[in-house]
């Protein structure tokens, strides 16, 4: 990011008082397994990428928030002796509900100008909003002096995108934006929020996002739906365990008593999330133990059973998966985040990086008539304040 021309922007929208602005920044992030599992109570490995959000942010006496954004055209000013309320269709919810989270919490919020500028790719699936959400509670944390922990600032954020956004994400995107590490990823246990960092240095490898390009229309509704076919296979399974999340059951018990859900359907999305759940268990052995082939080979079979288990795929994100999947140097390639478009994410040995990005490209383009960005990402740190 070139600073100078965004504090430029910035200066062009509000004027050039005599107090300078705070700049901060929070990542994107990619999972590199364990896809919706994270609202079960499940496990997790996602890490944070060096794609993300800056905010620039300064204080004023007027008892307004200015939200101006470099990526979209909607731009605001609410004004702070009002309640605040969710605007239809637009990104500034995702920084209002955390100032709402924050006034809920009974910390006084002054007026404030605030521009975001991100290069996460727009639609992608790589959690531009939790870092969006982040950035803004970070910032807000430290400008206000509310000595928030992380853990707080994440689950704060959480709560903005469920109560203030209406969306019923799990808590993976937030504690992936706030926690990453370089060359790490995060083994998350959504359920009681123990983690622990496990080493991602790909030696020879690269890290490729592909974007399928695909408007994400269907996403929000069809996430809706999945966790409430969740809870619903929970009911099921309820008689027989007490449980309250289906990550509760071992995949060796699930296999034992999957029958127990007469609904063929809501068989078959449990029987994602709970295998799901095994395979990232299987897959933090395997990079503590540097066997990529093995974790290529589960990469795969998580894009599997969420095309076939969870159908939260679409003809995109399995065509670019497919492609990719026949060039030779390729360890494992899936798709990423909640589905219906959106990325995939596949580790290439750098010597077919080329290949993969020029002939992947071309036979995706002429299935689908859509033209993919490639982005070769790397596991990178959280949070933080810049300048």
């Amino acid at each position: 990011m070139d600073l100078q021309a965004h504090l430029e922007l910035f200066f062009k929208h509000f004027g050039k008082p005599d107090q300078n602005p705070s700049i901060y920044f929070a990542p994107g992030r990619v999972n590199l397994i364990g896809e919706h599992t994270d609202y079960n109570g499940g496990f997790v490995l996602p890490c944070a990428l060096q794609y993300g959000t800056y905010l620039i942010i300064r204080p004023i006496t007027e008892p307004k928030i200015r939200l101006v954004s470099t990526n979209m055209d909607y731009q605001t000013e609410i004004s702070l002796t009002d309640d605040i309320i969710r605007i239809e269709d637009q990104w500034v919810n995702y920084p209002l509900g955390v100032v709402d989270q924050f006034l809920k919490h009974d910390v006084p919020i002054g007026g404030m100008e605030l521009l975001f500028s991100g290069d996460i790719p727009s639609n992608a699936g790589l959690s531009s909003s939790a870092s969006i959400e982040m950035v803004t509670a970070f910032a807000l944390n430290d400008l206000t002096g509310s000595n928030f922990s992380m853990i707080d600032l994440i689950k704060l954020s959480q709560k903005a995108e469920n109560q203030f956004v209406g969306v019923n994400c799990g808590i993976m995107d937030q504690f992936a934006v706030g926690m990453g590490e370089k060359d790490h990823a995060i083994f998350l246990n959504c359920r009681t929020l123990e983690n622990k960092m496990v080493p991602f240095r790909l030696d020879g490898i690269s890290m490729v996002v592909a974007n399928t390009n695909k408007q994400r229309g269907l996403a929000d509704s069809k996430y809706n739906e999945r966790v409430a076919e969740c809870q619903l296979a929970v009911t099921y399974l309820s008689d027989l365990f007490d449980i309250s999340q289906l990550s509760e059951i071992s995949f060796m018990q699930f296999y034992k008593i999957q029958d127990q859900i007469p609904d063929e359907v809501i068989r078959r999305r449990a029987r994602h999330v709970i295998s799901e759940n095994q395979r990232v268990l299987n897959s933090v052995a395997c990079l503590w133990n540097n066997n990529i082939l093995e974790f290529g080979a589960l990469m795969n079979a998580s894009h599997e059973s969420l095309r076939d288990n969870y159908e939260v795929t679409g003809f995109e994100l399995d065509t670019l998966v497919a492609e990719a999947q026949k060039i030779p140097g390729v360890i494992g390639s899936r798709m990423t985040g909640a589905g219906f478009g959106g990325c995939t994410v596949s580790l290439v040995m750098n010597e077919s990086l080329d290949q993969f990005v020029g002939e992947v490209g071309k036979r995706y383009n002429q299935k689908t008539g859509l033209n993919a960005d490639f982005y070769v990402a790397e596991a990178s740190d959280g949070v933080k304040e810049i300048l």
